[in-house]
């Protein structure tokens, strides 16, 4: 944190840079597992979300706060009758994952994660330029 405790623009971008990176992560996660079927509890595994906060400063950039299965959204049925998974009538319980949904969601961490880094850069550039100016 700055001298102040207000956040600076470096502290800001870095917390947003984490932000991303777990989002990302996330992301890959959901799409890695789009077809399993059947987690170790016996389910289909189930979407996961980043949730972020504000941070404890109005001034601060995005904290991690938990990382959370998506309940809102159902499994999705497809009718398999060969699959070990199926019920009775054929039909296998698949995860509610929608890959290009998933997609989305990963361009725009991905854009924002190169957001704050351009945020790191300029600041650099900017340190070095005050330093060239004070020679």
């Amino acid at each position: 944190m700055g001298v102040n405790s207000i956040p600076s623009a470096v502290d800001i971008a870095i917390s947003g840079l984490r932000a991303e990176s777990a989002r990302m992560n996330v992301i890959a996660g959901n799409i890695a597992n789009s077809k399993t079927s059947r987690t170790p509890s016996g389910q289909p595994y189930r979407r996961q979300e980043v949730i972020l906060s504000t941070g404890s400063s109005a001034f601060g950039g995005p904290e991690i706060m938990n990382i959370a299965a998506d309940m809102s959204t159902e499994f999705k049925e497809v009718h398999q009758p060969g699959h070990p998974d199926a019920n009775d009538k054929g039909f296998v319980k698949m995860p509610n994952v929608d890959l290009p949904i998933e997609m989305i969601n990963l361009t725009a961490a991905s854009r924002a994660y190169q957001a704050n880094a351009a945020v790191m850069k300029r600041h650099q550039e900017i340190v070095e330029a005050a330093i060239a100016l004070l020679k």
